[in-house]
């Protein structure tokens, strides 16, 4: 008996061996006779490790081999301050800071020799969009809010998570391009309502915009947003690969099932900044509900064009709110020259903008909502200091729902299950433990923000200025934000106009 096993497992060896040699020879002859990849026609099979290698190197770097401050597009310090704050643990560190305060671009703010007391602190003021200018204006109580992230590109069980976070949080969360979904609403939270160049949630049979179900909307959203561009990718519309639209997503966004949902890259009725702000003030009269804009800034004409037909027209016109992303931005997928290279950093277009609107004296009237990797209450806390009313990311909630910045958000296999529709991925995103998380990171964002503000000798931090924050220009060199960006004269665009139009009434 064991003779014959001992024959049959020498058999079974030898079949096996001349199967690998076999499977071996039709590799080589495949490699040789491939014309795709040079390195294995020269070195067959053996030259198969260095795209295993290469597709390995990211993971590698971020895990072995970088620096707590050396990773893009977030490092491991910055990833590590969120997870903390999402798990309630406290920004704690010891024995010094890792960052470079000599980096240029760095941030340092110019603490009060006598801060505010305890006993002397005011809440942070909420602010209302939309006052005296529409139906139902909006109430935002928190600086720090969710940007838009569509129902497709992240999934069902991530928005579920977002929401019931933000309600707990008492901040909003913005539904991204791809329409308003039961998720977004299962926590009952504010809810703005994002229109892209697609009008996904909002439109009809032939793509065009359906003014029934804008109305129907508003029984559920506080604002709605005119999405011009985004950060990731300014002028290229949105895309969700066909194996990402679900019967769901399909039925909520008014698009056949299992086919790429590809958005144009602007919207076919708004050409010019006349027609801009008449879908602005048509919706707001039509909805009732406070409407603005997201866009990219690539230059000065934009904030400036809108800031000039706003008084030509007439502040009724005005956008409710401007949501200002910087190119850095990146939730999306997006072509990777356009995220590299198409439109301004939010750190040089933030306060154009906003000196674009005090110039105009629209600034009480248009609130401004900064966004582009703004993920830490120091950067949240800047943008303020710059003049926007409130921050928005979406980065930041993403990893503090567990996303381990693994790059994989257009390919459906996140293996956190933050942006795939697999279900078994999705299984690890337990819901009823992440929307703390997501809350948790809402409420400590705006109490360290606070706290920068208090240590500034501010009350509250809507009182922060640009004087309260300097930038460093060279090692060891820093210049005050008010200096860099000086106040502009409020009104004095309108000054101007009203000058030239009275000299030219005198003539």
């Amino acid at each position: 008996m064991e003779g014959l096993l001992s024959v049959l497992s020498y058999g079974i060896g030898t079949i096996l061996g001349f199967v690998l040699i076999g499977a071996l020879f039709v590799l080589i002859v495949h490699d040789v006779t491939q014309k795709k990849h040079t390195v294995l026609r020269n070195y067959p099979v053996i030259g198969r490790f260095r795209f295993f290698f290469e597709n390995l190197g990211e993971y590698f770097r971020q895990y072995f081999f970088a620096g707590d401050r050396s990773e893009m597009p977030f490092n491991r310090a910055t990833r590590a301050w969120v997870y903390k704050e999402a798990k309630n643990e406290g920004g704690i560190i010891g024995f010094g800071s890792t960052n470079d305060l000599r980096e240029p671009g760095s941030i340092i703010f110019v603490n009060h020799p006598f801060p505010v007391l305890e006993e002397d602190r005011l809440q942070t003021p909420s602010l209302l969009i939309g006052g005296g200018y529409c139906k139902q204006p909006f109430e935002a109580k928190s600086i720090v809010n969710i940007s838009g992230m569509s129902f497709g590109a992240i999934s069902a069980p991530a928005v579920r998570a977002l929401s019931r976070g933000a309600k707990v949080a008492g901040c909003w969360m913005g539904t991204g391009e791809g329409g308003l979904a039961p998720h977004h609403l299962e926590g009952g939270c504010d809810v703005i309502m994002q229109m892209g160049t697609a009008k996904y949630g909002m439109r009809n049979h032939d793509g065009s915009f359906s003014p029934e179900k804008a109305k129907e909307l508003a029984q559920h959203v506080k604002a709605f947003e005119i999405k011009l561009s985004q950060g990731a990718k300014p002028g290229k519309g949105g895309v969700l690969p066909g194996g990402k639209v679900t019967e769901e997503i399909a039925r909520i966004r008014g698009i056949p099932q299992g086919k790429d949902s590809i958005s144009p890259n602007r919207h076919y009725d708004i050409a010019n900044m006349d027609q801009l702000l008449d879908k602005v003030a048509y919706l707001r009269d039509l909805t009732g509900r406070p409407v603005g804009v997201k866009t990219a800034i690539g230059g000065w004409e934009f904030i400036n064009d809108l800031c000039e037909t706003v008084l030509r027209r007439g502040k009724e016109y005005a956008p409710d709110f401007l949501h200002i992303d910087g190119g850095e931005g990146g939730s999306g997928a997006a072509p990777q020259t356009l995220m590299d290279h198409m439109a301004l950093p939010i750190a040089e277009a933030l306060p154009r903008v906003v000196d674009s609107l005090l110039q105009s004296d629209l600034k009480n009237r248009t609130r401004v909502i900064a966004a582009g990797k703004l993920v830490t209450s120091a950067r949240a806390a800047w943008a303020l200091c710059v003049g926007a009313d409130f921050v928005v990311t979406a980065r930041g909630f993403m990893l503090s729902l567990g996303c381990i910045q693994a790059l994989r958000c257009h390919t459906n296999t996140c293996p956190t299950g933050v942006t795939t529709h697999n279900k078994r991925l999705q299984r690890g995103l337990a819901v009823e433990e992440k929307y703390l998380r997501v809350a948790n990171y809402a409420r400590n964002m705006d109490k360290e923000i606070d706290m920068i503000a208090h240590s500034c000798g501010c009350r509250h931090a809507r009182e922060l200025k640009r004087e309260h924050v300097r930038i460093v220009q060279t090692a060891n060199q820093s210049i005050a934000l008010n200096m860099l960006y000086p106040y502009p004269v409020v009104g004095s665009r309108t000054a101007s106009k009203q000058a030239t139009a009275a000299a030219s009434a005198a003539a």
